[in-house]
């Protein structure tokens, strides 16, 4: 049975600001998790338990715990109950950020495994997305960011030379590439493709996933004043990971 002291909490989060009561449910459920008073995998009460002691409809109750399981916060098994969903990780999808800031930020420890670190002649493609000539000495690296030990970022990268010589002599042990692209070349502008995919072997062996895990690709293309300084792909288990977009708009 679930705690009746799970309940008397989320009636005491209930607001009384004038707003749906499916809403008001959702804010009261989402401000216990992200406080840590409902902890991730604890059961949470039923939908019966929610109407007999909230005294609302079970239409109301549904429509919340759906929602709630839909935006990732809630974990829903048929034949067993709803529990807290394991936090995900994000990124910020319409920023550009350092991974190790976001992970620590979260009280997390960040690490980074260097699989390539070389300089390489530009193929058409690769010469296309830094604006230089085919042939051009670029430079390229793969890096696999853990978080606490588990892999959830592979990042693909390839770096102009003009614009950040030193590249390859870098200790990313010890700061990430955005820390020392930041430094040499200040980002002035950026562009971000976002798609889902799914990984090929060695990308589901570098991140510790199966074949079939779907997965978070953004392509970045970075400036600095009007030179290209970079262009990489950013790929994230989509078990781990989810992207946060802040704007501000109009209404």
């Amino acid at each position: 049975m679930v705690e009746q002291s799970a309940i008397s909490q989320l009636s005491a989060a209930m607001s009384d600001l004038p707003a749906p009561i499916y809403q008001r449910v959702k804010q009261a459920i989402i401000s216990q998790i992200t406080d840590g008073t409902w902890k991730p995998n604890q059961r949470v009460p039923s939908e019966s338990e929610l109407v007999n002691e909230l005294g609302v409809s079970r239409m109301t109750i549904n429509r919340a715990l759906r929602e709630l399981t839909s935006e990732g916060y809630l974990l829903r098994m048929q034949g067993v109950g709803t529990f807290v969903a394991e936090s995900k990780g994000y990124t910020a999808m319409l920023e550009v950020h350092n991974i190790a800031e976001e992970i620590a930020q979260r009280g997390h420890t960040h690490s980074c495994k260097v699989i390539t670190l070389r300089e390489i002649k530009a193929d058409p493609e690769q010469a296309g997305v830094l604006g230089l000539t085919t042939g051009h000495s670029v430079f390229h690296s793969l890096m696999v960011h853990y978080e606490n030990d588990l892999p959830v970022q592979l990042e693909d990268r390839l770096v102009n030379p003009l614009v950040a010589p030193d590249y390859l002599q870098q200790d990313y042990q010890t700061q990430t590439p955005y820390t020392y692209l930041m430094r040499v070349a200040p980002l002035t502008a950026g562009e971000h493709i976002v798609e889902a995919v799914l990984p090929d072997r060695h990308q589901c062996a570098h991140l510790s996933i199966e074949a079939n895990e779907p997965c978070l690709l953004i392509r970045r293309q970075t400036w600095s004043e009007a030179k290209i300084v970079t262009w990489a792909r950013l790929l994230y288990p989509g078990s781990r990971y989810k992207l946060l977009g802040k704007f501000k708009g109009h209404g």
